[in-house]
């Protein structure tokens, strides 16, 4: 074999390698883009790192479902199926788009019960600072193109934040919510 084509197929190896590591670091590199963006209080920029449209549904069953449980509790279990999901469409629909978007992310991430405050450490405005949920995340690949980050709520169920990769792209395309 000649040496200049000795060189190509190295080159071509390590742009084989450089982009393989690229692809793999990228569901790291999708959660550090959510936390920045989150922290820098940006949060147009989310739709960079998350899939609002499938989030949304993948969301959409469990408040649905979430909503016809409490109804059935109120309302009793002889209602009719076809009033119960009526309603729950009505009511779940405002707060899944209140919930999965960027907005709704960013609180999710900053302000709910994900959120822990870390005791003695304040911001520059004298508030306690909150803890990055996703900071100690179990992380792990599920397949090629799924990867899961869980955390604990403050009640110590887990939350699992699910990102699919897309091309050479990752983004968190969904939210396992944790049982009532």
């Amino acid at each position: 074999m000649k040496k200049k084509t000795k060189w190509l197929l190295a080159i071509a190896g390590l742009i084989l390698f450089a982009l393989l590591a690229f692809v793999v670091a990228g569901p790291w590199l999708a959660i550090n883009g959510i936390r920045n963006v989150v922290a820098s209080g940006n949060y147009g920029e989310l739709w960079r790192f998350v899939d609002f449209d499938q989030l949304r549904e993948n969301v959409r069953p469990q408040i649905q479902a979430r909503i016809a449980r409490g109804i059935i509790e109120r309302a009793g279990a002889g209602s009719t199926t076809d009033a119960i999901a009526g309603v729950t469409d009505l009511i779940s629909k405002p707060a899944i788009d209140a919930m999965v978007s960027p907005l709704g992310v960013a609180t999710l991430l900053r302000g709910s019960a994900l959120v822990r405050q870390v005791s003695g450490q304040k911001d520059a405005d004298g508030k306690a600072r909150a803890a990055d949920p996703l900071k100690d995340a179990k992380t792990g690949y599920v397949s090629p193109s799924l990867f899961t980050a869980t955390v604990q709520n403050a009640e110590g169920q887990p939350v699992v934040f699910q990102f699919r990769r897309s091309g050479l792209a990752w983004k968190l395309t969904g939210i396992d919510l944790p049982e009532d």
